[in-house]
């Protein structure tokens, strides 16, 4: 599926145009996933802001000969306010990377009042735009950019999403290297939150399901859950997942713009506001949706789980629940 996926978001004969906004565009993700969205053909208006050097990172970019014209903004004469202005899909990578011994959670307090501010912009200058939160920890910040839009009264379920895609991403990767396949064929289901314990790749659903053994399955799953960790250490502490993130983002992007498009069968796991476990007090929940013109299409099951994926669900949803609450709680004491 992703080499289907990749094929079609990057082809240059698209006939739709979107403007794309990235707010954090000149930081170590915000430059890569700025480079992989000047190459999709589907983007006609590249608009990136950054406190500083958004333009810099413009001026280089509008060099590569695609059809995609490039602006940088910074907060000199209203520059998000422009940057934001009737945007398609703005994506979110803006805020402070994760350092060695810091958790996902440890970011929240600086992450979270970004966020917050981006939201407010977006819910003024762009309401109808589908928004990809990247800005961690994803299973706190998209719940805030969700109640400062219920606030200003634009909030579409249908058109706000964490991104999950780097999850994906990895459990593809870490999979092939066990069985020795092509990564790029793998597909692996992978559910929950964006975080440690949260993060629950479905390994029961693929064709491997009876030929790995279990060790090597629980250590799959290790690692794909702090895969982040591992790249934290090998750069000793000198940043984050960064490019394989940019990946995931650009990913994701040309997929919401294909589903855009009208394009069919058009499906990632991504973390929305979810009925699946609402009754149980998850408002939100990372699972695999179908994308179409109005964003979310159609939010998919969980389908058939083992008796070890249900205990990681449930783990995860306990997590989850005290994640989401303080998103929450963030925006209401910072009304």
């Amino acid at each position: 599926m992703f080499s289907r996926i990749a094929a079609r978001n990057f082809s240059s004969s698209a006939a739709n145009a979107y403007k794309v906004s990235i707010l954090g565009a000149a930081g170590g993700i915000g430059q890569p996933l700025s480079l992989l969205l000047k190459l999709n053909g589907k983007v006609t208006d590249l608009s990136l802001y950054d406190l500083k050097l958004a333009k810099g990172v413009a001026a280089d970019l509008s060099h590569i000969p695609t059809k995609s014209v490039v602006h940088g903004f910074t907060l000199a004469d209203d520059g998000l306010s422009r940057a934001l202005q009737n945007a398609d899909v703005v994506l979110i990578p803006a805020g402070v990377p994760r350092k060695p011994g810091m958790t996902r959670d440890d970011l929240f307090n600086t992450n979270a009042s970004i966020v917050k501010g981006l939201a407010e912009a977006c819910a003024e200058n762009c309401p109808s735009a589908a928004i990809c939160v990247i800005s961690n920890p994803v299973n706190s910040t998209v719940p805030i950019v969700r109640e400062v839009l219920k606030r200003k009264g634009v909030f579409n379920p249908q058109k706000l999403f964490g991104v999950t895609t780097l999850d994906t991403l990895r459990a593809n990767r870490f999979i092939s290297e066990i069985v020795g396949s092509d990564p790029a064929r793998e597909d692996v289901s992978v559910v929950g939150g964006h975080s440690g314990v949260t993060i629950v790749p479905l390994i029961s659903q693929t064709q491997y399901s009876d030929t790995i053994p279990k060790e090597k399955a629980d250590a799959l799953i290790q690692r794909i859950q702090h895969g982040g960790d591992e790249v934290v250490k090998a750069k000793d502490g000198a940043g984050s997942a960064t490019l394989s993130m940019a990946q995931a983002g650009a990913r994701f992007a040309g997929s919401v713009l294909s589903g855009l498009a009208g394009e069919q069968d058009v499906l990632e796991a991504t973390y929305i506001d979810s009925p699946l476990f609402k009754d149980e007090g998850i408002e939100f929940f990372a699972s695999r949706v179908t994308l179409g013109p109005q964003g979310v299409k159609e939010i998919h099951g969980l389908g058939l789980l083992s008796v070890a994926e249900e205990d990681m669900i449930a783990t995860a949803k306990e997590t989850l629940r005290k994640n989401i609450k303080k998103g929450i709680d963030f925006v209401k004491a910072n009304a």
